[in-house]
């Protein structure tokens, strides 16, 4: 079908060159010589894109804009117009048009115009795609056991990048995609299982940062500058989240992103005490057994998230003042977001947001949620959503007027599991569905990382258990008893706990307004 445009103007006739034009090129125009006529037809018949002249007699191009948007707020409307004025064109930039041209104008501006606005998104997936297959055999060649762990950074932020460039693409190409990036937390299960042992020791060279290091190395330094610092934990967030969050906050902030791995579980209880205490989970339980509870949920292994890292300040010779706040919802992020500037009065300010980690398993409870966003893409727009609209973003607002440095990160991030393993535990097995710790607990061994001896992977053995196993790729554990219930019922949630590249590589960004520079 014909593209259709309607192009008002009083002085049409002089125009039927550049309609014959289009017309050559299988466009469908329809001329009229007034705002009146063109509202009248938009209201009979459908258009595409119209061309609106701003200075027509009677109803006078903005005029006519404003009726054409009350009507279909969608379409798109190309303002001409004769003036330069600044405030004519800021007037119909408010009414949302899509683009404007100065007269004169000739055959070819139109036509790119018609083309820019309607086969944008069309010329943009066929650019991805072109380049991404371009690029295909040199991603696919970098993918291997044997790639360090700063390529499995770059192979991650590549797949993150291209999984978000053609979303909305042709869906063969999207396959193609997913199952390249199938392997490539195939092997990286593969480069973990040979190497994360090795990283718990802080002698190892070349070793990535972990979660223990991030307070040290990423917040400290500037604290010790003595800049204003704000530390900030967004709960479950993954790379692909945060770079839609920072193409909200770029305008304000000068942005540094960088990467650390997570330590495993991939799980708030483990990774992030060791991030507020700068210590393995197993050192906690031996340095400070009171702050050490073992359990599984939010209310127990992560209550003494300030204490642990006051003792970490302690240990580096810090006597610095700080404040500490944990936002689990709507009303705690109000009061932070209004008293916001009093935390500046300190070095150092940290805040937990938890939305994005109850937004995780909220969906997995709702079907109204899986609904809404079924896949990855979707879900990472409904993240994008809630940031828009939430306290946090005012609060980064807020702050950009302000002298501070805010360092953002997440303690993991979670995995769409859409693949079943059967795991054998007794009665005493925890409960989680990406990783479990137990007595003698055994899984299949392709998918599973198996952790015989926890002490050497600075775990703890709480209670009975002696073991741990923690699940790769998008794999979930399900028990042999009733199998196919469980295997339905965590089918297609997005968990965490397992090593994936989803879950391990995270970024931490340090925030400057550009206010500063």
């Amino acid at each position: 079908m014909a593209t259709r445009i309607l192009w008002a103007d009083d002085e049409i006739d002089q125009l039927k060159p550049h309609i014959i034009f289009l017309e050559n090129k299988d466009f469908e125009v329809t001329p009229v010589t007034n705002g009146d006529d063109a509202i009248t037809l938009i209201q009979e018949r459908p258009f595409d894109i119209i061309f609106l002249d701003e200075q027509m007699p009677g109803m006078d191009g903005l005029a006519t804009l404003n009726r054409i948007k009350t009507l279909q707020p969608a379409l798109p409307v190309v303002m001409i117009t004769k003036s330069e004025e600044e405030s004519i064109m800021e007037e119909a930039i408010g009414g949302k048009i899509s683009d404007y041209l100065i007269k004169p104008v000739n055959p070819n501006q139109i036509l790119l115009t018609v083309k820019r606005i309607l086969e944008r998104r069309r010329i943009r997936n066929e650019k991805f795609a072109q380049s991404y297959l371009r690029n295909f055999n040199k991603l696919s060649a970098k993918i291997s056991k044997e790639a360090s762990w700063e390529e499995w950074i770059e192979i991650y932020q590549q797949l993150t990048r291209w999984d978000i460039d053609l979303e909305s693409g042709e869906e063969s190409l999207r396959q193609v995609l997913a199952d390249q990036y199938r392997e490539a937390n195939n092997m990286f299960g593969r480069f973990i299982e040979d190497n994360y042992k090795s990283w718990l020791d802080k002698d190892t060279p070349e070793r990535p940062a972990l979660s223990t290091d991030l307070v040290d190395e990423y917040v400290l330094p500037h604290v010790k500058n003595g800049q204003t610092t704000l530390f900030l934990v967004i709960d479950c967030m993954r790379y692909d989240q945060w770079l839609l969050f920072e193409s909200l906050l770029k305008d304000d902030f000068s942005i540094d992103t960088d990467f650390y791995y997570s330590i495993l579980p991939t799980a708030t209880p483990y990774s992030r005490n060791a991030i507020f205490s700068g210590l393995f989970p197993l050192e906690i339980q031996k340095k400070y057994p009171d702050l050490w509870h073992q359990g599984e949920d939010e209310t127990s292994l992560n209550r003494y998230e300030k204490e642990l890292l006051l003792k970490q300040l302690e240990r580096k010779g810090l006597d610095t003042k700080l404040t500490y706040e944990k936002v689990l919802n709507t009303e705690e992020g109000r009061a932070v977001t209004d008293s916001i500037h009093n935390y500046l009065q300190v070095p150092l300010s940290t805040f937990v947001y938890n939305f994005v980690d109850t937004l995780v398993h909220s969906r997995s409870d709702s079907d109204v949620l899986k609904e809404i966003a079924p896949d990855v893409p979707a879900f990472r727009s409904l993240t994008k959503t809630w940031f828009q609209h939430s306290t946090l973003f005012e609060i980064f607002k807020s702050l950009a007027e302000e002298e501070v440095v805010i360092v953002v990160t997440s303690d993991h991030g979670a995995v769409r599991a859409l693949r079943d393993t059967k795991v054998l535990g007794d009665r005493d097995t925890s409960t989680s569905l990406r990783y479990k710790y137990g007595r003698n607990l055994s899984a299949e061994e392709d998918v599973t990382m198996i952790i015989d001896n926890p002490k050497e992977y600075q775990l703890p053995t709480p209670g009975h258990a002696n073991n741990y196993i923690i699940a790769k790729e998008n794999y979930y554990f399900v028990y042999p008893t009733n199998y196919h219930h469980y295997q339905n019922r965590y089918r297609d949630t997005f968990l965490h706990g397992g090593a994936s590249m989803e879950e391990m590589i995270l970024p931490i960004a340090t925030l400057r307004p550009k206010s500063m520079l």
